[in-house]
């Protein structure tokens, strides 16, 4: 039997092959059509969306266009004007190299290419479908590339169905336009989907085009850094410490125009707040590096985002040591003014022969501190000195009987109480325990807590104001009170939103709540899902939303601070229909509800609280995946003490 096993495929099944990692979605397709623009000298981009990409993607520039035959040969494999040889891949100054990107979208969708060169009189029209030429004719267009991506996946019902609905795939297209926009200042960008422009962005600086992106109010939480080496220059901006974000902090790094996401320099930023925000905070920042093309290496991703640095140790002593100094900086600013018009030059110098006079203070001689405070109203004050400062109301409130306490026994009335005694609680602490109590009935009699002078075999025992710890069968469970309360009130919040809404409580004044543009397409989608948990809001234009109620809940919940989590939460997800936007709200309503450090239990409540828990399904863990509790077996307990 002569019947040869392998055989070489097909280019239009080889292109679905490479387009399965080149073309994820569309937002795939459209950062190689922009960088394919950018590499053709491009300044002005025009990207026009339907449907959030399923439908049509049109980028139309305005650069050096195509001719004819170069229009054919740019949807072959392997077709580039980038590189001629392997060792110019360690002098790439362009986006695309490869040539993999045009055969690879036209493998999945029906293109339409209407492109002309500058000077030439007459442009060309080609159609390609499944990777089959159509037909190539001449053409009226404008000097340029106007390149129209039809039904993507059309042949492929599988590719197709595993896209999500349009407002996520919207926000993952607005994602990629970001750092699209922001590596290319220099370039006109202008994004519309149906037929309505999301934004227009003319050339300028990077913190003009960071402020068009994300909203004015970033160009004041943000500050320059920047610092030129042998090896490395790097510039750009980070966001001041007090402005570091919970959740989808906007991080960029580039190097030499290019995006990429590198974890080694991203912990490198983060050492550098590590004594500056907590720990569950994320600082803002846009990190440009600038190195020599030869000591990078691009060619290791087909989407080009991962990149190696052959001097990474070096870059990350640069970077840390650059945001170092530009947090320094700004730490400074505020105890020196280093832009002043005084200038050490301008201070007068010191000369040991000159002598200096004596202040004029003013003593008096009868005050004794120790002496009961007598009325002094009438008595003339002493005449203060101007030098010193000190006007005599100043003087005369810090003798006055007012300040002096009289009744000691006040001051430590809190120091008396017995350890067993309960603190009061912060408002709505003990609402909620009292709502764990009734949710789980009678059935956990509450235990005395324990202490130092009363110890005990069972109940309960508080520690640190953070973990609880409970005597099990098997050891010594204990218990994160923060993570339990979560996991508890996020329960009873999924069962109470899916019966009825919460309640709403108007705002005295409506906060505005300021998006990025794919946050805002998330939240557009859902608003209608969002009334139901109490919130009313409207969009005000520019990716800012007015919110005019928010649900009813204890302590100091910021209802921007929610909302925002909300969205980041489903953007994460990335299913935005009604019955996906509970778990995400009502987690995160429970997170704003959940006790903290700062609040005392009784022992009643701290009981309460350990039933409500292991009544749960899913004890063990909080609904975003973290431990509720770890149990010390009594082995590990037995051999501390051998």
């Amino acid at each position: 039997m002569d019947c040869d096993v392998i055989k070489l495929l097909p280019d239009s099944v080889a292109n679905q092959i490479a387009a399965g990692e080149v073309i994820q979605r569309p937002a795939s397709v459209i950062k190689e059509l922009v960088e394919n623009s950018i590499d053709a000298g491009a300044t002005s981009v025009q990207i026009i969306i339907k449907d959030a990409g399923r439908t049509l993607i049109q980028v139309v520039d305005n650069g050096c266009g195509l001719s004819p035959t170069e229009a054919r040969m740019a949807f072959h494999r392997h077709a580039t004007s980038n590189i001629t040889s392997a060792t110019d891949l360690y002098s790439l100054h362009t986006m695309g190299f490869r040539g993999e990107a045009l055969p690879s979208i036209a493998a999945v969708a029906q293109i339409e290419l209407r492109s002309m060169r500058r000077g030439d009189t007459i442009g060309t029209l080609l159609r390609i479908s499944e990777s089959k030429f159509e037909s190539q004719e001449p053409c009226s267009t404008v000097p340029g590339t106007n390149l129209m991506v039809k039904n993507l996946f059309f042949h492929m019902p599988a590719r197709r169905k595993f896209l999500k609905k349009d407002s996520v795939e919207l926000s993952h297209i607005l994602h990629e336009f970001e750092r699209l926009a922001l590596v290319n200042t220099g370039v006109e960008f202008t994004i519309s989907h149906n037929d309505v422009v999301l934004h227009q962005l003319l050339p300028g600086t990077l913190k003009q085009r960071i402020t068009s992106l994300f909203g004015k109010t970033i160009g004041g939480q943000i500050i320059p850094v920047g610092t030129e080496t042998p090896v490395v220059k790097i510039s750009g901006f980070i966001g001041l410490p007090e402005h570091a974000r919970k959740r989808n902090a906007p991080q960029y790094f580039f190097v030499n125009g290019r995006n990429m996401r590198h974890p080694y320099f991203h912990k490198a930023v983060l050492s550098c707040y590590s004594e500056l925000i907590s720990s569950d905070a994320q600082p803002v920042y846009f990190i440009n590096f600038e190195v020599d093309p030869e000591t990078i290496d691009v060619n290791i991703h087909p989407q080009k985002h991962e990149i190696k640095f052959e001097n990474e140790q070096a870059i990350w002593q640069i970077l840390t040591a650059a945001v170092r100094q530009a947090l320094g900086r700004v730490n400074a600013a505020g105890a020196i003014d280093f832009d002043g018009d005084v200038s050490p030059i301008d201070l007068p110098a010191f000369n040991p022969d000159v002598n200096a006079p004596m202040p004029d203070i003013a003593i008096d001689e009868g005050y004794n501190p120790f002496n009961e405070p007598t009325d002094t109203s009438d008595a003339p004050a002493p005449k203060p000195s101007p030098r010193m400062g000190v006007t005599p109301s100043a003087m005369s409130r810090g003798r006055s009987s007012s300040s002096v306490p009289q009744d000691w026994d006040k001051l430590y009335e809190s120091f008396e109480r017995r350890r067993s005694e309960p603190m009061p609680l912060p408002d709505g602490s003990a609402e909620q325990m009292v709502e764990v109590r009734s949710a789980i009935g009678n059935t956990a009699e509450p235990q005395p807590l324990i202490t130092a002078d009363e110890p005990a075999t069972t109940g309960s025992l508080s520690l640190h104001n953070r973990y609880i710890v409970v005597s099990s069968r098997d050891g010594m469970m204990v218990i994160d009170r923060r993570r339990a309360h979560i996991r508890v009130l996020f329960d009873r919040y999924l069962q109470t939103l899916a019966q009825h809404p919460l309640s709403a409580q108007q705002l005295l004044f409506p906060e505005q709540l300021q998006l990025s543009p794919s946050q805002s397409a998330i939240l557009s989608t859902v608003s209608e899902s969002l009334s139901q948990l109490g919130f009313e809001i409207t969009f005000l234009g520019d990716n800012v939303w007015a919110i005019h109620a928010a649900p009813t809940l204890p302590g100091t919940a910021n209802p921007c601070e929610i909302l925002q989590q909300i969205v980041a939460d489903l953007a994460d997800t990335g299913d935005v229909k009604p019955e996906a936007v509970l778990k995400p709200a009502a987690l995160t309503l429970a997170r704003a509800s959940a006790i903290s450090s700062a609040q005392t239990l009784s022992a009643d409540e701290v009981d309460a609280l350990v039933a409500a828990l292991l009544s749960c399904t899913e004890a063990a863990f909080t609904p975003d995946g973290l431990r509720t509790f770890t149990i010390i077996t009594n082995d590990e307990i037995e051999q501390r003490f051998k």
